[in-house]
């Protein structure tokens, strides 16, 4: 029969070697990624042409960044800007107008 402290001391072991074996699984952190121009019409879902993605710039619509008169787009902003015009589906509106007239009439 073993005494506790060598029962605990295994599962330490053991605890240790899992923790290990999950590091060595994760995946490495994607680095951001600095498009052009020419890469983000590319990687946009609607591939637009150069000129409308210049009028996007112009009206500030999409986020860029300018060194001189080159123009740089990073990959993480982008995509934040393409999930903000996520429109919401006429069941979640339903539901959150329930949730409001359920909680304000109280």
């Amino acid at each position: 029969m073993k005494n506790p402290f060598e029962e605990i001391s295994e599962r330490f072991d053991r605890l240790e070697k899992l923790i290990e074996s999950k590091k060595s699984e994760a995946p490495a952190p994607e680095t951001d990624t600095w498009f052009n121009l020419s890469e983000l019409c590319q990687y946009l879902p609607d591939k637009p042409a150069k000129p409308t993605v210049y009028s996007y710039v112009q009206n500030r619509k999409i986020p860029f960044h300018k060194k001189g008169k080159a123009l740089f787009f990073l990959k993480s902003e982008i995509d934040l800007y393409l999930k903000s015009g996520r429109r919401r589906t006429s069941t979640e509106i339903s539901a959150e107008a329930d949730q409001y007239f359920t909680t304000s009439n109280q």
